[in-house]
């Protein structure tokens, strides 16, 4: 795999979408020609890189398929600020939802994050040799049986972590005051962020006196330091580049908000959110804290069932917007016995791995985790399709007992076999009117 993610050929790309996720194949191929097309823009040269914009997905498929999944993996392989919204809360209270440029904002916070832990590893060597200077010093200056020449034998000390126990005092910020938070509504995000920095400016950091150990203390200094290292004006700037060039929005439920404007009703407000999600997702410039963005090669990927409304649905202007559209199949039974075993984050690991630190071994014979995919299977086919979320109901169920006893069977193994899960569901699978409301 290449060190940068934006690299990555499509081939590559959907090898390591194919870690995680199980099948939906259609659609991990349009992500990847997605993210491809992003590095193959940043190659060309001269005023037509501006004019080659991303061509946003649509997908549509019932819920638990991997829809989200696909677009979070994604943003991780390339290293790419990521947020998911759902395009239904900007309808909340009649038209009194959030301001659409929020996910836009969003964006951009994720992008300093993500810009500042990275630099912050890069001078985080120089950031605890000075917090280490400082701890020695303070010791130097309130321990009696220390003086100032064995300060640097303090300083390996303090490297070699001899002395995290020992206490002293340093000064740290007041955080008595209670932080003046501001309740957003639409449009009122970025009053908020300029409140609080103006309020943050105008009034002086208070320190007091606290004992703590060394430990803490070199915890607290290092994190002072990596503050004073770090720059924001250059942490704005390749923040805002980034989000501008590199970031992903997932925008949820759009077929929630999928209607043409009927004169009266909620056809009204879906059509107003359609058409203020347009300007963002055509290109327009958005107002931060940290700067004005530009959202013309942001890409956007929308998502949903579109059970009950259709993508033609949309507004004409809209469906424009979103020129790639992937239809995700729904999960079969063999989907779902898949989707236990093999991605590396399965669920099968991960309980394995939970009841393991209660020194449980938990094994899963073939036939139970058959039986498991059978069951999950047939509940989606007779309630309400889940898709893959329907296995977290069913596993919690079979694995209720065990996990609530785990802390005295330390030391035993315990199989997971077809005649195991029929035991622990089959009175639940036996009554249709249990089955609905408890798996």
């Amino acid at each position: 795999m290449n060190s940068d993610g934006c690299t990555l050929t499509p081939r590559e790309v959907q090898s390591e979408l194919d870690r995680y996720i199980v099948g939906q194949d259609a659609a991990k191929r349009m992500v990847a020609i997605a993210l491809r097309n992003r590095w193959r823009r940043l190659q060309v040269e001269g005023p037509l890189k501006d004019e080659i914009t991303p061509k946003n997905i649509l997908m549509i498929g019932p819920t638990g398929v991997g829809k989200t999944e696909i677009a979070r993996r994604l943003s991780n392989l390339a290293r790419a600020p990521f947020v998911k919204v759902e395009a239904s809360k900007y309808t909340e209270v009649g038209y009194m939802g959030r301001d659409v440029e929020s996910m836009v904002r969003d964006l951009v916070e994720t992008s300093v994050n993500m810009i500042k832990s990275e630099e912050s590893q890069k001078i985080s060597a120089k950031a605890r040799k000075r917090a280490e200077e400082r701890v020695a010093e303070a010791l130097v200056t309130q321990e009696a049986d220390l003086n100032p020449e064995m300060r640097e034998m303090i300083v390996h000390s303090l490297a070699a972590g001899e002395l995290s126990e020992r206490h002293i005092r340093i000064e740290v910020a007041d955080s008595s005051l209670p932080m003046m938070s501001v309740f957003s509504n639409a449009g009122m995000e970025e009053v908020g962020f300029r409140i609080q920095d103006m309020l943050g400016s105008a009034f002086p950091k208070k320190t007091r006196q606290s004992e703590v150990t060394v430990a803490e203390a070199l915890a607290a200094y290092e994190a002072e330091e990596r503050e004073r290292l770090l720059d924001p004006d250059t942490i704005n700037r390749l923040a805002l580049e980034r989000a501008e060039s590199g970031g992903i929005i997932f925008i949820d439920e759009m077929d929630k908000v999928a209607g043409r404007e009927g004169g009266h009703g909620p056809e009204v407000s879906r059509e107003g959110v359609q058409r203020d999600l347009l300007p963002i997702i055509e290109g327009t410039q958005v107002t931060t804290k940290y700067g004005v963005v530009r959202t013309d090669h942001i890409l956007f990927i929308g998502a949903g069932a579109f059970h009950v409304s259709q993508v033609s649905d949309l507004i004409p202007e809209l469906q424009g917007r979103f020129p790639i559209r992937v239809e995700l199949s729904d999960l079969s039974r063999d989907d779902l016995r898949r989707i236990l075993e093999e991605p590396e984050n399965s669920l099968v690991k991960q309980y394995q791995a939970l009841l393991a630190t209660e020194n449980v071994e938990l094994t899963f014979a073939s036939d139970g985790i058959d039986t498991i995919a059978s069951v999950a299977a047939e509940l989606n086919g007779k309630f309400e399709n889940i898709g893959a979320r329907r296995l977290q109901t069913v596993m919690e169920k079979v694995l209720e007992d065990l996990s609530f006893h785990a802390p005295d069977c330390s030391g035993q193994s315990i199989p997971v076999t077809a005649d195991y899960v029929r035991e622990r569901l089959g009175d639940i699978l036996k009554d249709d009117d249990l089955s609905k409301y408890i798996l």
